[in-house]
């Protein structure tokens, strides 16, 4: 399936949801492409939407870069809203998650670009923990072990 980008405004922020995956080839260069137009519209605060994106290969991820200083250097900012957990891990494997302001809710990435409004972000460490418990209660429930184990409150 191709990478579709779908435009949208919150409070003056443009928001990229895309959809699908962002990998070398049409859906990077037509990323690229969107990037540079936006820009050339005067919208350089965004939000990049990730939730529907299920794959990030190298190449993607130099299209993310690319967008990020396209953005910083027109004197706007970019932003990273959902990412999932590969590629949390993927920006965190390539230090990358030093570079970019991500965020696991939408209003707290809108109210990042305003001084003064609370801004929750995107915690790495809170977010290995949730998958790590996710992980242990997917494979406990693959186990048929019978037994149900007492749930913490």
């Amino acid at each position: 399936m191709p990478l579709e980008a779908r435009q949208r405004e919150v409070e003056g922020i443009l928001v990229l949801d895309l959809c699908g995956r962002l990998v070398l080839g049409p859906d990077a260069t037509d990323f690229r492409r969107t990037i540079a137009s936006v820009s050339a519209q005067g919208k350089n605060n965004v939000i990049v939407n990730l939730k529907e994106v299920d794959y990030i290969d190298s190449t993607g991820l130099g299209t993310l870069v690319i967008a990020h200083s396209t953005f910083e250097k027109a004197g706007g900012a970019m932003k990273l809203l959902h990412l999932s957990k590969r590629s949390a891990e993927l920006l965190i494997l390539t230090k990358m998650s030093t570079v970019f302001e991500m965020f696991d809710d939408e209003q707290g990435a809108i109210n990042s670009f305003f001084p003064g409004r609370e801004v929750r972000r995107f915690d790495i460490l809170e977010f290995v923990k949730s998958q790590e418990k996710k992980s242990k209660q997917h494979f406990g429930s693959e186990t048929g072990s019978g037994g149900a184990e007492p749930s913490e409150a």
